[in-house]
């Protein structure tokens, strides 16, 4: 389990503040009436904002190679 959390260390870095400022904007700006699909929910901002952090960080990573 440590080694997979050091292989992708910067990955889950980058879901774990995406969805901490996904959580922030649905709280700070957010949607009052409800009619925006990712700002109106928290679970949806957060989850939104994971995958957008997970695509950035997930970026700079290096290849993902297996030793075969």
């Amino acid at each position: 389990m440590g080694k997979v959390i050091i292989k992708y260390k910067l990955d889950l870095i980058g879901v774990a503040v995406g969805m901490i400022v996904g959580f922030s904007y649905w709280c700070f700006v957010g949607c009052a009436s409800g009619t925006c699909p990712i700002t109106s929910s928290p679970t949806i901002s957060s989850i939104y904002g994971g995958m957008m952090g997970w695509f950035l960080l997930g970026s700079f990573s290096k290849s993902k190679k297996s030793n075969q």
